[in-house]
């Protein structure tokens, strides 16, 4: 079973709910989100 094309999904909809509950989270969620998709970028999967 290969559950990482399923992250994706998972933690928008996460962000999603946290982003509602705490608006001032959205920074740090982005902020999260791209050092993640850089490192990804850079390093390869």
């Amino acid at each position: 079973m290969n559950l990482v094309p399923h992250i994706g999904p998972i933690a928008a909809l996460v962000a999603g709910v946290l982003i509602l509950v705490m608006p001032k989270l959205l920074n740090y969620i982005v902020a999260i989100y791209l050092i993640v998709i850089g490192a990804v970028g850079l390093f390869g999967r």
